[in-house]
């Protein structure tokens, strides 16, 4: 429920995973926290953030100073080392990208085809850690191609397991197949992404078995490298993770080719029709003729089938700038985040002299940035219940967006605003470093 702050007197009422074993979005996104094509540029210049509010009086100035230190690391240029990497075969781009990232980077592995890319691994002769997303609902086929894949390879694959509070919360509230009614993407978010999220956290560089022709029109500008345009790595920010496709040329039918010849462990639903292989409720064999695609969430529109996991890679129809997808799931939703309306937001811009400071995201649900700090803002919100500091949200796409740009500072998606209690104006949060202690510390420092 969107609330209002009514006066100044009235209450305005996530680590990485374990060691063991060895484009874009189009226009929809264009306004989310940097440009794509700023991204390929972030190793051609180093920089710091500057404040929005340093002509304020002096006592913003100091604080705004001193939150505004974090400076984003220097990194490669992957948008020329795609280009070089063009050419080349999956197991140079494998080796090229294990030599480069040592045990800070793992393979991410579905159960399905991705055994090729364990195998290209195994054949660079170099170490390699392997992880892989229990939804929980996988079929008892994959669970066992798990276990023949870490016996012919030697290794341990890293599960990630998604929230059990959250995942009960879904079940109780929904039912076990609410995805059948309401769309996939709100069980895939608590089952794949957030759990992904986490692991991705831990590492500096992921691979994937992402390829262009796995659904024609969402992923068919896959680079073989690239600063991913979604997920957060260990050291935070933008840039922070580097995304490999080293089977992005490969076709397909290429694929099974190298499967076969390898002699390797596959997934025995294959042999009963089944190409693109997900949860057990979710998948189904596909006919002769039909794309592998059709096969996942059968019961949506064929240009949906997307879990989020690459949705940074998904290619959207022409359109309006500021156009987004017609169904979207809401975020940042807690009970110790508020959601503020337009008149909430007045009001609190309002007040000088405010009984609790105020955090406020300016989000847009169908936003990837938006959606890649979700967890951290809402871990942040119960760090900060009942400690004098209210965190909310405001929507600020559509019909607010004019009037955040005008009166909150909004240039891109997301914006966080730091509302103290003895200061007039709001503090903008002047960093892309968006995990809690980067927060906790700017709220710490200026509340």
């Amino acid at each position: 429920m969107a609330l209002a702050v009514t006066s100044s007197s009235t209450a305005i009422s996530g680590s990485s995973f374990s060691r063991s074993g060895a484009s874009s979005e189009s226009k929809a996104l264009q306004i989310c926290s940097i440009r794509l094509s700023d991204r390929t540029h972030l190793s051609q210049r180093r920089y710091s953030m500057k404040p929005l509010n340093a002509e304020s009086h002096s006592r913003s100035e100091s604080w705004v100073t001193r939150a505004s230190t974090l400076i984003a690391p220097e990194v490669e240029d992957f948008e020329q080392l795609a280009k070089k990497l063009e050419d080349a075969s999956p197991l140079e781009i494998m080796d090229k990208a294990l030599e480069r990232f040592g045990d800070q980077i793992a393979i991410a592995f579905s159960g399905a085809e991705d055994v090729a890319l364990i195998e290209y691994a195994r054949l660079t002769g170099k170490p390699f850690r392997v992880f892989s997303l229990d939804t929980g609902r996988l079929n008892p086929e994959t669970y066992r191609l798990f276990d023949a894949v870490e016996k012919q390879y030697g290794i341990r694959i890293e599960y990630m397991f998604p929230d059990a509070v959250e995942v009960q919360a879904l079940v109780r509230n929904k039912g076990l197949f609410s995805f059948y009614e309401d769309g996939h993407q709100e069980c895939c978010r608590v089952r794949k992404v957030r759990p992904l999220r986490r692991a991705l956290k831990g590492l500096k560089a992921w691979i994937t078995g992402q390829r262009k022709d796995q659904s024609p029109g969402t992923r068919s500008e896959i680079p073989i490298v690239q600063v991913d345009p979604v997920f957060e790595g260990l050291d935070g920010g933008v840039g922070s993770l580097v995304k490999w496709n080293p089977l992005a040329n490969v076709e397909g039918a290429d694929v099974w080719n190298f499967l076969r010849t390898m002699d390797v462990p596959v997934n025995a639903l294959h042999a009963q029709g089944y190409v693109s292989i997900g949860c057990e409720p979710c998948t189904r064999p596909v006919l002769p003729g039909q794309h592998e695609r059709e096969g996942r969430w059968w019961w949506e529109d064929a240009k949906a089938k997307e879990c989020g996991l690459h949705k940074g890679n998904i290619k959207e129809e022409d359109g309006a700038a500021d156009s987004k997808p017609a169904a979207v799931q809401e975020i940042f939703e807690s009970n110790n985040v508020v959601a503020l309306s337009k008149g909430g937001v007045e009001n609190l811009l309002k007040l000088e002299n405010r009984k609790e400071a105020w955090l406020v995201v300016l989000y847009a649900p169908w936003c990837p940035f938006c959606q890649a700090m979700e967890a951290s803002y809402i871990e942040l919100a119960e760090k900060l219940a009942g400690k004098g500091v209210k965190v909310a949200k405001f929507r600020a796409d559509g019909e607010q967006k004019e009037f955040a740009k005008q009166e909150l500072q909004l240039g891109s998606f997301p914006t966080i605003l730091l509302f103290p209690k003895r200061a007039p104006r709001a503090i903008k949060y002047p960093s892309e470093h968006r995990d809690v202690d980067s927060l906790m510390s700017f709220v710490n420092l200026l509340r």
